[in-house]
């Protein structure tokens, strides 16, 4: 196999940032090419800082690049494609959390993600292949605001099932259908 045409895997985390027992934390200490979004040392509910720290990781990587976001990150993921350019190969977008509804408690309000850049959520077409994988019992995203999603940025649709927010919390540090998603995006 031919490893220099072989996709970069660049996680990029939620507003949690790495959480050693993540699927995301694990899956990238298992993969050969894989990489993450640095967290952030200030303005960590800034969605301009996290946008640019995904694109400071993209330029440190030549080559095909496969984008691994889950929650937030798929927000970071968005709002980044719609300002910039890079060739990307394809992304997982894992559990997206909707921020436009309100969230359960313990997350950023509104009103607090509206000052910080993250509203509204971009629903342009996605500039690369992508798969959106949601949860029919997500407390951060009703199933069917997650497939109007995935319609706007042409991406295809997996139904995980109920697997909560795809989280530690919700049973899942390791999560194997992430490497059968990636290697579909690898064919695409």
């Amino acid at each position: 196999m031919n490893y220099e045409l072989t996709p970069t895997i660049l996680m990029v985390p939620g507003l949690r940032d790495h959480v050693p027992e993540h699927w995301q934390t694990l899956l990238e200490q298992r993969l050969p090419k894989a990489r993450s979004v640095p967290p952030l040392e200030h303005d960590k509910l800034s969605c301009g800082a996290r946008v640019a720290a995904l694109d400071a990781a993209l330029a440190r990587i030549s080559g095909p690049v496969i984008l691994v976001a889950h929650s937030a990150g798929v927000m970071i993921t968005v709002h980044w494609a719609a300002q910039h350019k890079r060739q990307i190969h394809g992304a997982l977008l894992a559990a997206p959390a909707d921020i436009e509804t309100p969230l359960p408690p313990g997350y950023p309000e509104r009103q607090t993600l509206e000052q910080n850049g993250w509203l509204p959520i971009p629903r342009q077409r996605l500039p690369f292949p992508s798969i959106v994988g949601a949860s029919r019992n997500d407390p951060l995203a009703r199933f069917e605001r997650v497939q109007d999603m995935a319609q706007d940025w042409g991406s295809r649709f997996v139904d995980l099932g109920e697997v909560g927010h795809l989280n530690p919390p919700a049973g899942f540090g390791e999560w194997p259908m992430a490497e059968t998603l990636i290697r579909r995006l690898v064919l695409m």
